[in-house]
């Protein structure tokens, strides 16, 4: 697991093609926000390893957060087959997010 944000990001229509579960995490590495969710995050992930998690650096300008309405970060967008489930601004608590993951750890 990734511990930086990306400034690299892929396109919507790989995230859209992805199999399986996975979550799209946005935000920024300078962000006080985004750095105080991340042991909530992780706490959350601990229960749920082999769900990949993209981290992907927001902005202005940044097209794929955009696609996804992001306004706050940090934001993580819950897929499953390319499909959005659910979405979480701002968690601030790991029950919230392990909650989340077990909507997409589920099949169909």
């Amino acid at each position: 697991m990734t511990s930086e944000y990306k400034t690299e990001q892929p396109d919507r229509a790989e995230i859209d093609a992805l199999k399986g579960p996975a979550v799209v995490e946005f935000g920024t590495n300078w962000c006080g926000i985004c750095k105080a969710a991340q042991p909530n995050i992780a706490e959350a992930f601990a229960k749920y390893p082999d769900i990949p998690r993209i981290k992907v650096e927001d902005g202005s300008g940044r097209p794929l957060g955009r696609s996804f309405n992001v306004r706050l970060w940090p934001t993580l967008v819950f897929m499953r087959d390319g499909q959005q489930v659910a979405k979480l601004v701002r968690p601030e608590d790991s029950q919230s997010i392990a909650d989340a993951l077990a909507l997409i750890a589920q099949p169909g």
